[in-house]
């Protein structure tokens, strides 16, 4: 099958790619790498995904339609697995217009294509941030969406509604999934497992927000390539589902965790919550057991375990 597969040279993007090409799929990556962090970490991850398989790669804007155009009419993709994305809460509190450009227009940009190129099937990477400070746990893909706190919750929410626009319109099949902090080898220096474990390791002290008291439905990265692989597989008319973890863990606890396999003492300072984050994310997965078969098999305390181990086998090119 030929896919295009947009920010396959970040943390999740990455992991996707080999699952792909380990199925044998002909696979179009295309990745700006850009510098919300460090590019050296993502011509890393690139490097990891060549040595399982060979690949297209298209070093491109989402914003550049006409370059875009000319790759849909050259590799003439089936299945567009879209996770390209300005991400992260905080950063979007400061520049909300970049996240709308890239996140919503970004979005609508492919979304015209794989409607006048006949693509047979769009999946969409949203994220749990569209559900906002909510009550009710865990959440499911019914609830109202009506307290969205950061410009990044509202633009994946905005192209949710856009890919729903152009399955009722076009016919255009979509799956929307919506992920809950993903963590794991590869993932964002700025996400809070891979900075309290440097930190931790450099012995520099830790903010802990919320007075340590949020909750998080961490979810293994390969948990998650298990969900969207499934999506590949099925293919539905329009639909959203939750990929979590659907447990909870305390934010203290997940750094006693880190602790314990950095073999360090973290030192902690407690601080009030920060703009635009959450108490708590939590998922309900009963959906993406029934129409994926999903079944995520990777505890906190091996994946933060496998982590650290990642960490600090690449702590040279993470640090340097």
């Amino acid at each position: 099958m030929r896919i295009l597969l947009t920010g396959g040279a970040g943390f999740i993007g990455s992991h996707v790619a080999e699952a792909l090409l380990q199925r044998g799929h002909e696979l179009t990556i295309v990745d700006n790498f850009n510098d919300f962090y460090a590019p050296r970490i993502k011509e890393a991850n690139i490097e990891s995904v060549r040595r399982i398989g060979d690949f297209q790669l298209c070093r491109i804007d989402l914003l550049d339609l006409e370059i875009l155009r000319d790759i849909f009419r050259e590799r003439c993709p089936e299945v567009i697995i879209h996770l390209a994305a300005y991400a992260g809460v905080r950063p979007s509190l400061q520049n909300p217009s970049l996240y709308d450009r890239v996140n919503v227009t970004g979005t609508a940009h492919l979304l015209d294509l794989a409607r006048d190129s006949g693509v047979r099937s769009f999946i969409f990477g949203s994220t749990s941030s569209v559900y906002g400070v909510n009550s009710k746990v865990p959440f499911t893909e019914t609830d109202p969406l009506n307290k969205l706190i950061s410009p990044y919750a509202v633009t994946k929410r905005a192209a949710e509604l856009l890919c729903y626009s152009y399955h009722y319109n076009y016919g255009l099949p979509v799956t929307c999934l919506r992920f809950f902090t993903v963590y794991g080898p590869r993932q964002r220096p700025e996400m809070a497992i891979h900075k309290f474990t440097r930190m931790i390791l450099k012995g520099e002290p830790i903010p802990i927000y919320h007075q340590g008291q949020s909750e998080r439905d961490y979810t293994y990265v390969d948990d998650i390539v298990q969900g969207v692989t499934s999506a590949l597989d099925h293919g539905f008319d329009f639909e959203i589902i939750n990929l979590g973890n659907s447990q909870t863990v305390p934010l203290l606890d997940l750094v006693r965790l880190i602790e314990l396999n950095t073999g360090e003492k973290a030192d902690t300072r407690l601080m009030p919550a920060q703009p635009g984050d959450v108490p708590i994310t939590y998922a309900d997965i009963r959906k993406a057991r029934r129409l994926l078969g999903y079944r995520p098999t990777t505890s906190i305390e091996k994946g933060v375990a496998r982590f650290v181990e990642w960490y600090r086998d690449q702590r040279t090119m993470l640090e340097g």
